[in-house]
């Protein structure tokens, strides 16, 4: 945990799911992520985001959250850490066609992340592949931290 996840989305392009591959209903493999401060900020530089509850500790401190938190679109960089190589997910190609998220509590340095994952539906429609699937992510208490649905367009 806290470890490093692969950035190169077309190394593990051949061991992934293909459409075919995807069964509506079944649980997709997932790994615990421990989300450290670093990757936070991290991920807070990297989208512009500079606001003192994810770099300030006494401004966090003093906050309603009563400390350092990460923001709300962390499940961005989640979806990746809490995924396998082989995950039909990280295809390339794949296009977003929508998604739907739920926030209920920030994650925090610290806390080790687990997503549950599944498709809910497979079709196709004017000649390209859709999939239907859920998210929900858990920090280390076995609180809900955000849930989401998504829709995305597969690559043929």
């Amino acid at each position: 945990m806290g470890q490093a996840f692969e950035t190169d989305f077309w190394r593990d392009q051949a061991a992934r799911k293909i459409w075919d591959d995807i069964v509506p209903g079944e649980p997709r493999k997932t790994l615990p992520y421990e989300l450290t401060l670093e990757a936070i900020q991290k991920y807070c530089r990297s989208v512009g985001d500079m606001h003192p509850l994810y770099f300030d500790e006494d401004y966090a401190r003093n906050s309603r959250f009563g400390g350092l938190i990460a923001p709300p679109a962390i499940h961005i960089l989640l979806m990746f850490a809490c995924t396998p190589a082989d995950d039909w997910m990280r295809s390339p190609g794949t296009v977003n066609a929508g998604q739907s998220w739920s926030y209920n509590i920030p994650a925090r340095p610290g806390d080790v992340i687990r997503l549950e994952a599944r498709a809910l539906d497979k079709f196709i429609k004017r000649e390209r592949l859709f999939v239907v699937h859920d998210n929900v992510f858990f920090n280390s208490r076995g609180q809900v931290i955000c849930s989401g649905r998504g829709w995305t367009i597969r690559p043929v």
